[in-house]
């Protein structure tokens, strides 16, 4: 098998470079010099945003999120003067909401602490609320141009395939950290990040993979081996459990809804919502246990939604 190269996916990169709110074109380097001094330079402010909100979110879902954000807060120092309730309602529909109240909180450690400019190494960035090593490695690489290893779960998949490793998620993540920086060039490392991302999500994809036009073909173990579609290699998914709860729509004598804080940490944690029993496996269906004294009225049907580890 033919080893992969960084340069051929850079190639496909410069030709099939998505086009998102948040990036800048591909630096492909010419030989005129002075088309090499107007390329745009990434904003890692932008970078950061976009980054965080795409944790565990789709790019389309994103998308429109990021461009209200930008509007709103167009800079680091509009976001970290923002109260946090008004990110939080910004953020509504996006889920994850500890991911807002941890951009807040790196918006006004990065303003205080940083004097408005972002730090620019992995370690430094893993210092912020919400960054951990993926989010890290990414701002760095895209943003600031350095040789870091960018894993997603797009990333994931291709090299599972590129290589066709035979470990099961999650204990296959080491193996696919170490393929990645075995990748990784020491040029237009955000290129080739973002170049890895963008094969995972638009040819090598979970379903109906298109092989035919991959840049990596001449080099797919697991084409060769004629089973694409079995890597990466998963233990069967647990069935998530189903919980129950009883929430009180609580009407003032003024017509107004009353609503209450949750908690800070946890689930949803810092949202508005309507008050309710615990969330449980047997079911806080008692309406003892409502919040307050009043005259309640049961109403009939039920109302159910998919969190990611149970349903409700």
């Amino acid at each position: 098998m033919v080893r992969p190269k960084s340069a051929d996916l850079l190639r496909w990169y410069d030709q099939n470079a998505r086009q998102l709110p948040w990036r800048v074109p591909p630096s492909a380097p010419s030989e005129d010099s002075s088309i090499n001094q107007d390329l745009q330079q990434p904003d890692p402010y932008r970078i950061w945003l976009s980054e965080i909100m795409l944790q565990q979110t789709t790019v389309t879902a994103v998308i429109p999120y990021f461009n209200s954000f930008i509007r709103r807060w167009p800079t680091i120092k509009d976001l970290a003067e923002a109260q946090l309730d008004t990110v939080l309602q910004a953020w509504a529909g996006l889920g994850y909401y500890a991911r807002a109240r941890n951009l807040h909180k790196s918006a006004a450690i990065i303003v205080k602490e940083h004097e408005g400019k972002f730090p620019n190494t992995k370690k430094e960035l893993l210092e912020l609320p919400g960054v951990g090593p993926y989010t890290a490695s990414a701002i760095a690489a895209i943003a600031f141009g350095q040789s870091e290893a960018v894993v997603d779960v797009n990333v994931e998949r291709v090299l599972a395939r590129l290589f066709a490793v035979q470990e099961t998620l999650p204990t296959a993540k080491t193996r696919l950290n170490e393929l990645a920086r075995s990748l990784t060039p020491k040029t237009r490392p955000g290129d080739y990040a973002q170049g890895v991302m963008d094969l995972g999500a638009t040819i090598c994809t979970f379903q109906k993979p298109k092989c035919e036009i991959c840049p990596w073909l001449p080099s797919c173990k697991a084409y060769k081996l004629g089973n694409v579609d079995q890597f990466p290699k998963r233990l069967p998914k647990e069935k998530r459990p189903i919980r129950k709860g009883i929430a009180f729509w609580v009407v003032g004598v003024d017509g107004s809804v009353l609503l209450r804080r949750r908690p800070e940490t946890g689930l949803l944690g810092g949202m508005i919502e309507v008050p309710s029993t615990n969330w449980d496996v047997a079911g806080s269906m008692d309406l003892f246990k409502a919040p307050l004294l009043a005259e309640w009225n049961e109403l009939p049907g039920k109302v159910s939604h998919s969190f990611t580890h149970f349903k409700l």
